[in-house]
């Protein structure tokens, strides 16, 4: 028996199996975007992290950081190697997804997503950074990517008809996760907050169960459809009826020898890199564009807004993408996004906060609807069979902007203010900068091309 068919065989068997998840008659295919909510939402909290960074600078110290107390650039490689380990896991690990199906996936990632919060519960407790790291960074990030991926192949499976909307509609609840996870962080601290303690390892503890339990809803609900099935009255379009969608498809390995996955990887990169470089620096850039004018609880509301526009491009522009077809879409985040950064200088020299305000948004949304409408951009070039293990393998792109983008703007920034430039015009450099990401971002989408008939599914297993 080969590796390949052992996996498949135990994918049959037990109760998260593959087998046990096939739907029967009468099953209703819109419980499936739900059950792909219930985990997306939950390790969405990945975005509202940055609310533990000032209290777990002063776990010692309580209420002024002591001399033993981490740092706050010590802190931030807690969420960078969750994102590295997002990106690895979901490249490593897309294939045995596929084939274990999403039920056994959604477990999984719900055992490493909230055990990462217990596990970080004690590193707390005993003053461990490095046990911080494995937990919430390594074991969390783990249970992220596999978390992120599972829902994927089987949304667009149950809607071939619509697959921007489908997995918009998961995805969405990635990016809007922070919106409950920030104020449940935020009251749980308080709640458990004594003149001894912040509040922060209980706080850890809770999450860890709370966030298990609702991704177990997940696990429960999700179904894969029946061999053959498809949406009553839909009929799929006769090949090359539709350009740039395919009715073939190509394998995950053979998927990697395509020029088309290496500018789709780089389309997502360039996108996500100007986005998450912008994003961490939201609330000290609105303030230091326009001091005295923006509070740090106006700042704040800003960053609240800017999630929600976060969260409903990806659902709007995706579903939007079914129409309009994936690299038209993909041009016009790019072209629009382009005027925008460029045009946010502009918006600090004539001090309108209003316009600085309405760009943003505008740029959050494209940033993503950039992660939402990418799923079905690769079922359009490779077809659903490996559609969610090249899925993973090209959210390494995303690990690699978690790192770039960041660096860019904090470095950039930072180099400016020392040699004398004032904070207020210390982004103008960077801002160009990421229209110029995205210049060459629009070039890649550009160039994406039909894949060549010798790496479709058949004829590749011909020619072996």
């Amino acid at each position: 028996m080969t590796v390949t068919q052992g996996m498949n065989a135990s994918s049959g068997g037990g109760i998260l199996g593959r087998e046990r998840t096939i739907a029967g008659p009468g099953f209703s295919r819109w419980m499936v975007p739900p059950a792909a909510l219930a985990i997306h939402m939950c390790i969405g909290q990945a975005y509202a992290f940055s609310v533990f960074n000032l209290p777990m600078t002063k776990l010692i110290g309580i209420t002024a950081s002591a001399p033993d107390d981490w740092k706050l650039t010590e802190l931030g490689w807690i969420f960078s190697i969750a994102i590295v380990f997002l990106g690895l896991s979901a490249a490593f690990l897309g294939r045995w997804v596929e084939e274990n199906g999403p039920r056994k996936a959604m477990f999984v990632a719900a055992c490493c997503f909230g055990g990462g919060f217990i596990v970080s519960y004690f590193g707390i407790k005993i003053h461990n950074l490095a046990l911080i790291y494995l937990g919430y960074g390594v074991l969390g990030g783990i249970g992220l990517g596999i978390g992120y991926i599972s829902p994927v192949s089987t949304l667009i499976k149950w809607f071939p008809d619509r697959p921007g909307m489908a997995t918009g509609m998961a995805i969405m609840g990635f990016g809007g996760g922070a919106l409950f996870a920030s104020p449940l962080s935020v009251t749980l601290m308080s709640y458990f907050k004594t003149p001894t303690d912040i509040g922060v390892a209980n706080t850890f503890l809770v999450m860890g169960i709370i966030y298990f339990c609702l991704m177990m809803v997940g696990v429960i609900i999700v179904r894969v459809p029946a061999v053959g099935w498809k949406p009553e009255g839909w009929v799929a379009p006769a090949a090359g009826a539709r350009k740039l969608v395919t009715n073939e498809n190509v394998s995950v390995h053979e998927a990697m020898k395509t020029p088309q996955f290496f500018l789709i990887w780089a389309v997502l990169c360039l996108n996500v890199t100007a986005g998450i470089g912008v994003l961490g620096q939201a609330s000290a850039m609105i303030q230091e564009m326009f001091p005295g004018r923006v509070t740090a609880v106006t700042a704040a509301g800003f960053v609240g807004l800017l999630s929600l526009f976060n969260m409903g491009g990806r659902f709007v522009w995706s579903s939007i993408s079914d129409y309009t077809g994936r690299r038209n879409i993909y041009a016009v985040y790019f072209l629009l996004g382009i005027a925008l950064y460029a045009a946010v200088p502009t918006t600090g020299h004539i001090g309108s906060v209003t316009l600085f305000v309405v760009c943003y948004l505008i740029i959050m949304s494209m940033y993503g609807a950039g992660f939402a409408t990418v799923p079905a951009y690769l079922k359009d070039m490779f077809g659903t069979m490996h559609v969610g293990a090249i899925h993973g393998r090209l959210l390494t792109a995303w690990s690699t902007a978690g790192v770039l983008g960041p660096v860019l703007v904090n470095y950039i920034r930072q180099y400016q203010i020392d040699n004398g430039v004032p904070k207020a015009e210390a982004y103008t450099v960077t801002m160009y900068i990421m229209a110029g990401l995205l210049v060459v971002g629009f070039i890649c989408n550009y160039l994406v091309k039909e894949v060549n008939a010798r790496h479709h599914h058949r004829a590749a297993l011909a020619a072996e």
